[in-house]
């Protein structure tokens, strides 16, 4: 089978590999989608450098497909269900997966809007951990699929305000259909200033940083009150980042970071999202700006880096 495979930093290529052999308790997918993230760029370009090569298929983990064989005695699912399956090697022609992080998609919805679920339950499952935000200022860095993700989410949640904070215009565009109830454009106004105007100078009881970026983990520390709470959720586009750590002890702040969603029993929390999206409570449609085909995956992944020509959120289509 084809898969792509990150040789080396800022390298991917095509390469062929054996197709996986079905073994007890696991499901064969035949890959029909794939989302790209953030995540996927930090292998991409991020990663240690004794970690290259990775895996064949490596640089993906959101995608939809179709079983094609199923080796779990008493599952519900058979050949032939289209599912959302969970695991990062699924930038390729087909992936294997363990039973237990395949969920089956429910009708009467595109495909790739409930391709989503994926990255929205990642940040369900990272809001359980949040503060009480019912009546709170809450600050979103980073308006990527997964910054209005949060938006959705913490104003559903009871925040007072929600300030979507980002460098590009055209994904500030979509921050009021999320959820924002202001935003702000930091490539051309001062956030520190505007949160502060927005706040009545008390700034912001909670910041979500979902960008990764070192310059808005540091932000962070600027944008939020004595005594408040800074969620970092953005994958690290650095090993190390130079923190203002004064200046965030003197606050006396609260921090919480978060991965593993993939750890979370009966993936509920993506079960919960696909449900959102299903019902047509949450609404992936407009944040899915571009579609290229399996053989355009590297000019994918290089848009999802610089993320130009007004993109978002990117699918691959694997199957064609």
């Amino acid at each position: 089978m084809r898969a792509v495979q990150v040789v080396a930093r800022g390298q991917a290529a095509f390469v062929e590999t054996p197709k996986p052999v079905l073994k007890p308790g696991h499901v064969l997918v035949r890959v029909d989608r794939v989302s790209l993230c953030g995540s996927d760029i930090h292998t991409l370009y991020y990663s240690h450098p004794e970690e290259y090569p990775f895996p064949p298929g490596y640089a993906g983990h959101e995608m939809v497909g179709t079983v094609e064989a199923i080796d779990a005695p008493g599952s519900s699912i058979k050949p032939g269900d289209r599912v959302l399956a969970l695991g990062p090697l699924a930038m390729a022609e087909y992936f294997l997966v363990p039973v237990e992080h395949v969920l089956p998609l429910p009708a009467g919805k595109p495909v790739e809007h409930l391709l989503q679920a994926q990255q929205l339950g990642t940040v369900i499952y990272a809001a359980k951990r949040m503060p009480n935000l019912l009546d709170k200022d809450v600050v979103v860095v980073g308006q990527g699929s997964a910054g209005l993700w949060w938006d959705f989410i913490v104003r559903r949640l009871g925040a007072r305000r929600v300030i979507g904070v980002d460098l590009q215009a055209h994904r500030l565009a979509l921050s009021e259909y999320y959820g924002a109830t202001h935003t702000i454009h930091n490539a051309t106004v001062d956030p520190i200033h505007a949160v502060s105007e927005l706040t009545h100078g008390r700034m912001a009881d909670v910041v979500v940083e979902a960008a990764g970026e070192p310059d808005s983990i540091n932000l962070t520390v600027d944008l939020v009150k004595h005594s408040g709470f800074i969620f970092f959720f953005g994958v690290p586009r650095a090993h190390s980042v130079q923190f203002p750590m004064e200046h965030f002890f003197r606050k006396c702040l609260l921090a919480q970071a978060i991965v593993g969603a993939i750890t979370d029993p009966n993936q509920s929390c993506t079960r919960m999202a696909m449900e959102l999206i299903a019902e047509g409570i949450a609404d992936p449609g407009p944040m899915i700006t571009h579609h290229f085909p399996f053989s355009q995956v590297l000019d994918a992944y290089e848009l999802q880096y610089t993320h130009d020509e007004g993109s978002v959120k990117i699918v691959v289509d694997v199957a064609g």
